[in-house]
C-alpha cells in the first residue's frame, strides 16, 4: 500500500520536446492531445487511487470539460486513461492520455484519495502530429513550416511587384502562449457563459472563428484598433510592425486594451500567432491579407477538409461579431456560396468585378466593369523557402476556362461570364519602366492602339496620384491632357508621363504605391475607354552582416546600413530590429548615422531570421531580413 505525497514530477523536459513544445520551454508542461504523456508520483504509506483531471476555469462532464478516469492496463482509445508504466516503494510513473478532440486549454491534474490532492497545472493544445486530430497533417515539411517555424514572410507591393516582407510571428516567445490562451478567455462568448465556451473548444472551427473575432477589437476586448487614414500619431503606424510578439505583449500588459493600430496584414499576422496549422494569404486587385487553417471539416459534406480561409480584419458581421471563416478554400473554388462561414463574402474578394464610373461635365456618368482583375498572384510563403507560392489555383480556375464558367453559373455570376475581352476597336494600357525606385524620376507611358479601319481622333487623360493599397486616392503628383491624340488604322502610339520625385515626395504614403489612370475619348462615337495599374516604388535594401559566427546563448552582433537614395538629409530616422529567439522577445531601436551595430543573444539553435524595419521622416517603411543559422 502506498499514499500520494502530493509531490509530483511532470517531467516537463521529456513531455515537452515529445510533443513539440519545447520551444515554449520546459518550466511547465505543455502538451498536445491524442497522445500521453508521462509523470511520477512520490509515495509513502497507505493506499491511493487516481484520479480526477480537469479543465478551468469551468469544469462540467457534461460539456466534456471534466474527466475522472483511474488505472487502466492499456489506454482507454478516444477517451482520458492512465496507465502504471512503472512502480516500486517510494514512486509510481504514469502514462497519461487524452482524447485527440479534448478541449484544449489549461487544465488542472489532481488526485483522489481521502482527499483530493491537486497538482501542478498544465496546457493541452491541439495536435497536428496525430491522426486523430482534426488539424493532422501528415508532412513533416509543411509542420515544420506551419507549426514550429516563428517567423516567415508576408507579401505586399503590386501584382506586378510582389515585396516580401519579414514577420516576427513569435508563438514560443515568453507570455505568447499566455496571452493567446487569455484571448480565447476574454472572448463574448466565454464571458456570457464560460461553461459552452469552453465545452467548444475541442473544435478548431469554434476556436477559428473566435480567433478571428478577437484579434480585431470593434465589438469585444480584442488586440488591434484598425486604422486606415494614415492618422497614427497616438499609436504605431501598421506600416512599422515587424511582428506580433510587441503586439499581443502590450494587450496581455494593458489589461486587454486594444494595440494602435493594425490593418489587414497585421491582423492576419497575429491571427497566426500561437494558433495551429495556419499561413497568412496576400491577395492582389484589391490588394488584402487574410489566413488560411488546416482542418477536417465534419459540419460539412465530404470534400471540403483541408485548407479554411479566415479573415480578422473588420469588414462585416457574421453572426452577429466582425468575424469571417472558416470557409473551405475547395468550397470558394466551386462557387459553394451555401456553405459556412461566409463563403459569398470570400468568393467576392477573389472574384469581384472592379467597377469604375466616369462622370462627364454635363452630369451623366458612364459604368465600366474590369471583370478579370481582382484575385490576382494569391501568394503565401512556400515550404521550408522564402519563395512566393502563387496559389490562385486554389481559389478559381482559370479566366474563361469551362470550368470557370461552371463555377460562375453555379455562383449567380453569369454576367461576367457575358463579357467577352476583346482587341477590336480602340485599346488603351499602361507600361512602366524598368526600375522606379523611390527618389527617382522616371517614365511611365499610355499605349493606345486603333484597331479599326478608319482613322480616329481622341482625347487622353494621364494621371498619376499617390494611393494606398485599397484605392484610396492621394495628391496629384503628375498629369497630361492632350486635346488632340490622332490615330490612323492600325496605328500605335505611346504617350509618355514623367514622374518627378519633387511632386510626389509629399504626397506618397508609407505604402510606395502610385495609381496611374490613362482615360481615352473617342470624339466620334463619345465612347470612353479606360486603363488603370498600380505602381510600386522599390526603396532601397537594407543590408546586414553577421559579425563573427552566431552560437546559442552566446552575444552576437551584426552590422546594419542603408544609403539614402534621395536628394535631401533623412531626419528623425530609426532602425528597429526583431528575430524570433534573437531578441528575447523584444525590439532594439537605434539612431543610425551611417552604420549601426546591434549586440543580442540568441536563445536557440536553429534558422533564425533577422528583422530590420526603417523609418524617417521621407523614407518609411523600408524593411529587410537576413536568414542566420545559430549554431
Amino acid at each position: 500500500d502506498a499514499e500520494v505525497t502530493g509531490r509530483c514530477d511532470l517531467q516537463c523536459e521529456v513531455n515537452n520536446v515529445n510533443h513539440h513544445t519545447d520551444l515554449n520551454g520546459t518550466d511547465r508542461l505543455i502538451v498536445r492531445r491524442g497522445q500521453a504523456f508521462t509523470l511520477t508520483l512520490h509515495l509513502q504509506s497507505g493506499q491511493f487511487e487516481l484520479g480526477v483531471s480537469t479543465f478551468r476555469p469551468c469544469a462540467n462532464e457534461a460539456s466534456k470539460t471534466k474527466a475522472e478516469f483511474v488505472l487502466s492496463e492499456s489506454p482507454v482509445e478516444n477517451s482520458w486513461s492512465v496507465v502504471a508504466s512503472h512502480h516500486d516503494e517510494y514512486s509510481l510513473s504514469l502514462s497519461i492520455s487524452s482524447p485527440p478532440n479534448a478541449c484544449i486549454g489549461r487544465y488542472s491534474l489532481s488526485f483522489k484519495q481521502n482527499r483530493s490532492i491537486p497538482l501542478e497545472d498544465f496546457i493541452l493544445l491541439f495536435n497536428p502530429w496525430c491522426p486523430g486530430d482534426s488539424v493532422y497533417m501528415n508532412d513533416e515539411d509543411s509542420l515544420s513550416e506551419y507549426v514550429l517555424a516563428q517567423d516567415g514572410l508576408i507579401f505586399r507591393g503590386t501584382h506586378k511587384s510582389t515585396i516580401p516582407a519579414a514577420w516576427n510571428f513569435g508563438q514560443f516567445e515568453p507570455g505568447i502562449l499566455d496571452a493567446c490562451l487569455r484571448l480565447l478567455d476574454e472572448n463574448p462568448k466565454f464571458l456570457n457563459n464560460a461553461d459552452r465556451d469552453c465545452s467548444k473548444r475541442c473544435s478548431p472551427v469554434y476556436i477559428t472563428r473566435v480567433v478571428s473575432a478577437m484579434v480585431n477589437c470593434n465589438d469585444d476586448k480584442g488586440v488591434l484598433t484598425g486604422r486606415w487614414d494614415n492618422n497614427y500619431k497616438d499609436g504605431v503606424s501598421p506600416m512599422s510592425w515587424n511582428g506580433s510578439v510587441e503586439i499581443l505583449q502590450d494587450w496581455d500588459t494593458m489589461s486587454c486594451k486594444p494595440v494602435k493600430y493594425g490593418q489587414c496584414w497585421v491582423f492576419a499576422a497575429v491571427g497566426c500567432t500561437g494558433n495551429f496549422l495556419i499561413r497568412v494569404i496576400t491577395n492582389y486587385l484589391n490588394f488584402h491579407c487574410w489566413v488560411e487553417s488546416w482542418m477536417t471539416r465534419p459540419d460539412l459534406k465530404s470534400g471540403f477538409d483541408g485548407w479554411q480561409a479566415s479573415d480578422p480584419t473588420p469588414q462585416e458581421r457574421s453572426e452577429g461579431a466582425y468575424c469571417c471563416g472558416p470557409v473551405p478554400v475547395r468550397a470558394i473554388k466551386e462557387g459553394e456560396l451555401t456553405v459556412k462561414y461566409d463563403a459569398p463574402f470570400v468568393f467576392a474578394e477573389v472574384n469581384a468585378d472592379e467597377v469604375c464610373f466616369i462622370k462627364r461635365k454635363d452630369g451623366t456618368q458612364e459604368k465600366m466593369h474590369f471583370t478579370a482583375k481582382v484575385g490576382e498572384k494569391i501568394s503565401t510563403k512556400g515550404v521550408g523557402s522564402d519563395k512566393r507560392e502563387d496559389i490562385t489555383h486554389l481559389y478559381k480556375y482559370p479566366e474563361g476556362s469551362d470550368e470557370e464558367r461552371k463555377v460562375f453559373e453555379k455562383a449567380n455570376h453569369q454576367n461576367k461570364l457575358l463579357k467577352e475581352d476583346t482587341e477590336e476597336g480602340l485599346n488603351i494600357k499602361i507600361k512602366v519602366s524598368q526600375e522606379m525606385k523611390m527618389g527617382s524620376d522616371f517614365d511611365v507611358f499610355a499605349v493606345i492602339t486603333n484597331n479599326t479601319p478608319m482613322a480616329k481622333l481622341c482625347r487622353l487623360m494621364f494621371c498619376a496620384r499617390a494611393a494606398c493599397y485599397n484605392s484610396v486616392m492621394g495628391i496629384e503628383c503628375g498629369s497630361k491632357d492632350l486635346l488632340n491624340v490622332q490615330l490612323q488604322p492600325n496605328e500605335e502610339k505611346q504617350i509618355p508621363l514623367r514622374v518627378i520625385y519633387s511632386k510626389y515626395c509629399h504626397a506618397i504614403t508609407d505604402q510606395n504605391l502610385i495609381k496611374l489612370a490613362a482615360l481615352l475619348i473617342d470624339y466620334g462615337t463619345k465612347d470612353a475607354i479606360l486603363a488603370m495599374r498600380d505602381i510600386y516604388l522599390e526603396n532601397p535594401p537594407i543590408k546586414i552582416k553577421i559579425l563573427g559566427e552566431p552560437k546559442a546563448n552566446r552575444k552576437m552582433a551584426a552590422e546594419i546600413s542603408l544609403i539614402n537614395p534621395l536628394s535631401e538629409s533623412l531626419d528623425d530616422c530609426t532602425f528597429c530590429m526583431e528575430g524570433a529567439n534573437l531578441t528575447q522577445g523584444k525590439i532594439i531601436r537605434d539612431v543610425p548615422e551611417a552604420k549601426v551595430k546591434v549586440y543580442f543573444c540568441p536563445t536557440k539553435a536553429g534558422l533564425r531570421k533577422l528583422v530590420v524595419d526603417f523609418n524617417s521622416n521621407r523614407l518609411r517603411d523600408v524593411k529587410g531580413y537576413r536568414n542566420v543559422i545559430i549554431a
